[in-house]
């Protein structure tokens, strides 16, 4: 934590970083991606150069490169291409499936091609790794279920009240874990949130940026009636809401059920609220038997998607192999171009003298195949008698040649 701290590089500085990194280290393609869990650098090298990005870094930081070398990881190559597409997928994060890494994702490639240091190769990469996180998320369940204590609570509301834009949460503190329980809901699109703290500003603080109502602990009997979803995380040694304040909610609203859940140590709702007919209570015992639960089925769902990885993996990594031959191949074929010209023109010149066309096509072609064959020829020789013998089988290969295929010599 202490050194991910320190490596961490701040949004609005990124851009400058990432020119540095190029031009500093002579890397022809980069890219950060840094969040809370990880800081990393993807790069595309001809002559891979590991200590030199991480001296970088140490400086850039202010970190000796020891410090940073005892908590760095490496990746080359497929290795690396793996690595991405499973921090991608959320494979790789501390909460197995999570789909906020993806995003992040998104967003270092935006930043590495908005400051000029994305190239082919990583711009390749970048899209393949989204195309294989998105076959996840589809074709896998390991991001269905919910895995922390806020998602849960807001996903069993649902088993309650199906539609909740025609419900009314009351979430009972301003803590961390009402603030995602709070987030969740407003992304759920819930009708209506109240908050209720033991501070009027604290509660205000969170209800502004959702729209939001906020208001002190004792306010909490004048709103019970109204609201269909309790969320109780506070830090107080005693309970908050008791079986008679509940009851008599239950009557103003006649019996329309309440969902609460519990999720303070101790427990802000007294457990003889959970007796109550048409109240569901849950506290945070039994939100982690859903979690549990669910991250049994994510990681179920995990090995399916390792699978789609290592195929997404796999095809990146033959595609780039593909990619490196056909600059060779360009050359050979304007090599070829150029000998097929000079034959042309000469076998143009001999039309012209009147010669036999018969002839000046033969010769043509023997000319154009003996000059197409010299340079393959000499090359094949010079390896075989170097002792190369993988040479011989991989022309045998590269020129399709029947392995039991003979050839008599002309008399």
């Amino acid at each position: 934590m202490d050194v991910r701290e320190r490596v961490a590089f701040a949004p609005e500085r990124l851009a400058d970083a990432l020119q540095r990194l190029r031009d500093e280290t002579q890397t022809q393609e980069v890219a950060i991606l840094s969040t809370c869990n990880r800081t990393e650098i993807y790069c595309a090298q001809d002559h891979p150069d590991a200590e030199r990005l991480l001296n970088w870094m140490a400086g850039y930081h202010g970190l000796s490169t020891d410090e940073l070398r005892r908590c760095s990881y490496l990746h080359s190559d497929a290795g690396a291409v793996n690595h991405m597409m499973r921090v991608a997928a959320g494979l790789d994060s501390m909460v197995l499936g999570e789909p906020q890494i993806l995003g992040q994702m998104k967003d270092a490639w935006q930043a590495a091609r908005s400051a000029g240091t994305l190239g082919p190769y990583l711009d390749r990469l970048f899209q393949s790794t989204f195309n294989t996180a998105k076959q996840v998320r589809t074709d896998t369940a390991i991001g269905e279920n919910p895995v922390s204590v806020a998602f849960a609570a807001v996903s069993l509301s649902r088993q309650i009240f199906s539609d909740l834009r025609r419900s009314t949460a009351l979430l009972i503190g301003a803590g961390e874990t009402i603030g995602l329980v709070a987030r969740h809901l407003f992304e759920q699109g819930v009708g209506r949130i109240i908050v209720a703290n033991r501070t009027l500003e604290r509660a205000q603080l969170l209800s502004e940026a959702l729209g939001a109502d906020a208001i002190l602990l004792n306010q909490i009997p004048d709103v019970l009636a109204q609201c269909d979803i309790i969320i109780s995380s506070t830090a107080s040694p005693l309970p908050i809401l008791g079986k008679g304040a509940v009851e008599r909610a239950l009557k103003q609203r006649r019996h329309k059920p309440m969902f609460m859940v519990d999720i303070a140590v101790p427990r802000d709702i007294e457990p003889e609220v959970g007796g109550l007919a048409d109240v569901y209570l849950y506290t945070v015992d039994d939100l982690h038997e859903v979690i549990e639960d669910n991250l049994r089925s994510r990681q179920d769902a995990a090995q399916a998607a390792e699978r789609l990885v290592d195929q997404g993996a796999g095809e990146f990594m033959q595609r780039l192999r593909a990619l490196a031959a056909v600059d060779v191949l360009r050359r050979y074929r304007h090599k070829a171009e150029q000998l097929r010209d000079q034959e042309l023109l000469k076998a143009q010149a001999r039309l012209e003298r009147g010669a036999d066309p018969a002839l000046v096509l033969a010769e043509m072609a023997r000319a154009l195949t003996n000059k197409l064959l010299h340079d393959p020829s000499v090359q094949l020789k010079q390896m075989s008698a170097e002792g190369r013998a993988e040479a011989l089988a991989l022309a045998q290969e590269l020129f399709a040649l029947d392995d039991h295929e003979s050839i008599q010599d002309e008399s």
